[in-house]
């Protein structure tokens, strides 16, 4: 008789039929599953979140006694002058990161890893509250001021007279004096009485109550003008008198010089610019044609002092192919090590001491170096 229920023997090759999964590895690939999209997530927002960092990078440098899109850099005319003939490069450093601009962790990380950049927290260089806008008009002030200061170093060092006007740097956006006064305009009188010194101005505004009027006597287009303004409380100190500007002293020789580089801004070519304007007013070749950059703020007295992004302006100098950097004697310490090589870096602590330095270099004598770490 046949047997109704034979025993079936799989084929020889066949493989066994897999094991249903069970509820437990499941949970497991589900799980898996969502922490991986959590983690995707999260790289994608911190890819774009910006971080309070700020990064500095070497930026281009410009040569001051050279030309800018066919316009010299320094113009100087009136009086006479002389040919001109290498690099005295000014350095700049590029800024990434708020207020201006978004910075990402990943961006913060490249940089941290690239010995020509530096990553800081945003706290160390601006306020919470400042804006791009208000770090914008500030390193314009800056720039200005530079500027001005260099013309008062260059010409006392070449023993020509230095003329200080007393002018309005800078107005304050949404004080009573905005929109009023103007940046550059010469200050005459503050209720009719004439001024020659910031503390002057001060004083003068502050002499009544807050809410006052204060008539002050500024040059436009050289007429006399009487701009009358309602004082507020200083947002700094709420009992004092406010107008919005900041009085200080423009410095001129008794030719014009002029300065036509834009979209840069902060005090740190002050030394540059008096170097340029040594060079171009003194029939010595101070370059000799060599490739020579640098960086320093300069006071009216020709005192030169530090400025932020050293090894960054190190690298810029080296990139563009300077050999010979002329810095502040206080950024020594922080130089070393990070001189690139091929540049011969001279610290200096005045126009005078740079001047002599680039005499030096010229006849291939020694010249001034840092102390030994």
């Amino acid at each position: 008789m046949t047997d109704p229920h034979p025993e079936i023997e799989p084929a020889p090759d066949a493989e066994p039929p897999a094991p249903t999964p069970h509820a437990g590895s499941r949970a497991r690939l589900w799980a898996a599953a969502v922490a991986f999209l959590v983690l995707a997530v999260l790289i994608a927002v911190a890819a774009v979140l910006p971080v309070p960092y700020i990064v500095l990078s070497p930026g281009p440098t410009f040569n001051t006694i050279g030309e800018v899109d066919g316009v010299p850099l320094v113009e100087i005319s009136d009086t006479t002058t002389y040919p001109v003939t290498g690099n005295l490069d000014m350095t700049t450093i590029r800024e990434f990161g708020e207020p201006r601009s978004t910075l990402s962790v990943f961006q913060a990380l490249q940089a941290w890893v690239d010995p020509d950049q530096a990553v800081l927290p945003r706290e160390l260089l601006y306020q919470d509250n400042e804006s791009g806008e208000d770090v914008d008009r500030r390193n314009a002030v800056l720039f200005s001021t530079s500027q001005s200061n260099a013309i008062a170093a260059a010409m006392t060092a070449l023993g020509k007279t230095v003329i200080a006007d007393l002018v309005v740097v800078a107005v304050y956006e949404g004080a009573p004096a905005y929109g009023k006064v103007n940046p550059g305009e010469r200050i005459l009188k503050v209720n009719g009485t004439p001024v020659t010194t910031p503390e002057e101005v001060v004083n003068g505004v502050r002499s009544g109550a807050i809410g006052s009027t204060v008539t002050l006597t500024v040059e436009r287009e050289g007429t006399p003008i009487d701009v009358e303004l309602v004082t507020e409380a200083n947002p700094d100190d709420p009992s004092v008198p406010y107008i919005g500007i900041t009085a200080g002293y423009n410095f001129r020789a008794e030719f014009p010089i002029e300065f036509t580089l834009e979209d840069v801004g902060g005090p740190s070519a002050g030394m540059m610019f008096a170097l340029a304007i040594v060079d171009k007013l003194t029939p010595e070749d101070l370059t000799g044609g060599g490739h020579v950059a640098g960086t320093g703020t300069v006071d009216p007295s020709g005192q030169v002092g530090p400025i932020g992004g050293i090894r960054q302006k190190l690298a810029a100098a080296a990139g563009a192919g300077a050999t010979l950097f002329l810095m502040p004697s206080a950024h020594c310490e922080e130089a070393q090590g990070h001189i690139p090589d091929g540049l011969t870096v001279t610290p200096v602590a005045t126009v005078q001491e740079a001047i002599a330095a680039l005499d030096a270099w010229r006849k291939g004598d020694s010249l001034p170096s840092c102390p030994s770490a």
